[in-house]
């Protein structure tokens, strides 16, 4: 991800001064139970460590704010000191693959992106959790995240979720609602301005706020080829095919994946001009002038989006991201594509008492200390998240109803062996038909020839078990709507 350089609302307050009020347990942690969770855990953590011990962990830039409660919290109660290394957002995941690979690695956690522990795990550079949760977890503990696919592969737990990143639509609410607007958008299309459903609704009302000689545009849509494969596989899944079909075989360049790339094609052209060129952080910077509809993003989005800097805060409506329209009776087909994870390095001298940090951390109580800090990027996971005023009023309520059921009903990332290859083959090839003028036909017909050979490479067998696998997690209403091809 090109996410060089951040907004000023999150530069201005140091992270390093933060008062020790924002180390205060959320009210709901005070109940009856005077043995909490986090509390066994940092008495275990305690009785596990050496004298001294000291834990390290590789977070991404941005996520201090998060994760330094956290870290004061459980040297209090366990004893255990923790230092931090912070590395780029878009490099942690390269950053602790070659740390392993190399055995360079200095750390006991990290936070990588989600869609990469199938990668980390496979070349044997994090290490398998299964055996200390079995010990140390009490019965369903895990159940109340609300998305927890990414945390196992091939059978075992390697993470603990830390971050609900899941899309979510924004609309500009001053536009959506004027009268005139909703009497001429009605007039010309024979329909109510309203959340769209479908992507076809999504483009035509982008096309229809699109006017740059006004400068007014209809979307901020991304255009970096980072960001390209994740509106490409919403899209694609709206119409109604699975990537690859029951025994693996690619079918992405079917008649519907081509309509996919050729409609967002189409689209491209009624987005603001930098769109080809910015990164997240302009992302935000843009869309919170207020001459956008349209925008695509995360929880992450919205803290910025609602916050002083905004034109737009108090004057969004969300969405999931659209579906194929009602006539599929969804609501729409969110995509969980991020989100920060811990896991426990391979490097580790006390994977255990790493391990107990992860814990530690994804406790009720202590995350929802550490997502409700404002200045960090960590998005609720939790029901009880959602309920915490701190948090609600630093998204909105609005936008936690929006991403609570997105987040209920994401669709997962391609969590296979060599998921970074499948998706950079992917991300150059529509970056070549977007940005290049490459056929879409022919774009995705030379991904499905690469994807085969990765099929291969992998192993077809444990490959095919693994998507199997990875299908039947998807949420049972989009398994309905999708289909393989004869």
């Amino acid at each position: 991800m090109s996410t060089s350089g951040s907004p000023s609302a999150f530069n201005r307050r140091s992270v390093l001064g933060m008062t020790a009020s924002a180390l205060v347990l959320p009210a709901h942690g005070a109940s009856a139970d005077d043995n909490p969770l986090y509390r066994t855990v940092a008495r275990k953590a305690r009785a596990l460590a050496d004298e001294g011990a000291v834990l390290s962990i590789l977070i991404p830039h941005g996520s201090e704010a998060n994760i330094r409660p956290v870290i004061e919290k459980f040297g209090a109660l366990s004893g255990v000191e923790v230092t931090s290394r912070n590395v780029l957002v878009d490099e942690i995941n390269t950053q602790l693959m070659l740390d392993g690979l190399s055995g360079e690695a200095d750390y006991d956690l990290a936070l990588p992106a989600t869609f990469g522990i199938p990668d980390l795990a496979d070349a044997g550079v994090i290490q398998p959790l299964t055996a200390y949760a079995a010990k140390h977890e009490p019965p369903g503990f895990r159940d109340n995240v609300l998305y927890s696919i990414g945390d196992t592969f091939d059978d075992e737990i390697y993470g603990f979720q830390a971050d609900g990143d899941t899309y979510v639509m924004f609309y500009n609410d001053l536009w959506m609602s004027d009268p005139s607007e909703q009497k001429a958008y009605g007039d010309a299309h024979g329909t109510a301005l309203d959340i769209p459903r479908s992507w076809e609704e999504l483009d035509r009302q982008m096309a229809f706020f699109h006017r740059p000689e006004e400068d007014r545009f209809g979307g901020a849509l991304f255009r970096t080829p980072a960001y390209l494969a994740w509106e490409w596989w919403v899209r694609f899944h709206a119409k109604g095919v699975w990537p690859l079909s029951e025994d693996l075989e690619p079918q992405i360049a079917c008649d519907e994946g081509v309509a996919a790339l050729e409609d967002m094609i189409r689209a491209t052209e009624f987005l603001y001009p930098q769109a080809q060129s910015a990164g997240l952080f302009e992302n935000w910077e843009h869309y919170a002038k207020g001459n956008t509809y349209a925008n695509i993003g995360w929880g992450g989005s919205q803290k910025y989006l609602n916050g002083p800097e905004s034109k737009l805060a108090g004057n969004m409506r969300f969405g999931m991201t659209p579906c194929a329209g009602p006539s599929s009776g969804m609501g729409g087909m969110p995509y969980f594509n991020w989100g920060w994870n811990y896991v426990v390095s391979a490097a580790s001298r006390q994977p255990e008492l790493a391990y107990l940090f992860a814990l530690f951390a994804s406790t009720s109580e202590i995350s929802t200390l550490s997502v409700q800090q404002p200045e960090g990027y960590f998005d609720p996971f939790r029901p009880e998240h959602y309920a915490e005023p701190v948090i609600q009023s630093t998204y909105s309520p609005e936008f936690l109803e929006v991403h609570g059921q997105s987040l209920r009903n994401s669709i997962p990332d391609l969590y296979l062996a060599q998921q970074g290859e499948y998706f950079r083959v992917l991300i150059e090839a529509l970056d070549s038909a977007v940005n290049k003028g490459t056929p879409p036909e022919k774009a995705l017909a030379w991904v499905e020839t690469q994807w085969s050979v990765l099929n291969l490479r992998t192993g077809r067998q444990a490959q095919t078990q693994r998507w199997q696998a990875l299908r039947a997690k998807y949420p049972a209403d989009t398994r309905r709507t999708l289909r393989d091809l004869s």
